[in-house]
């Protein structure tokens, strides 16, 4: 008789899912944050957080010349305080 290959690994383990069992896996962040532009006074996601309009471009990604906006890294949003305290 071929032994479950779940049951070598782990003598007693079940190969069904039991509910309300957490999933080892489940709790690691794959997403990585994009990195911070000059303009950011925050990494995004940081409780207090929350994006604004870029002070320089005004929202449009570009600086007055055309290029890229150096403050925003071309989106046109920045992350910023927004608590009070």
């Amino acid at each position: 008789m071929k032994k479950d290959s779940v049951k070598e690994i782990r003598p007693g383990a079940s190969s069904q899912s039991v509910p309300g069992e957490e999933d080892p896996g489940a709790s690691v962040d794959l997403v990585q944050t994009p990195p911070m532009q000059p303009g950011d006074e925050a990494p995004r996601g940081v409780p207090g957080t929350g994006e604004a309009i870029c002070r320089l471009c005004g929202g449009s990604g570009r600086s007055k010349g055309g290029e890229t906006c150096p403050e925003c890294g071309g989106t046109g949003k920045v992350n910023v305080g927004v608590g009070g305290g």
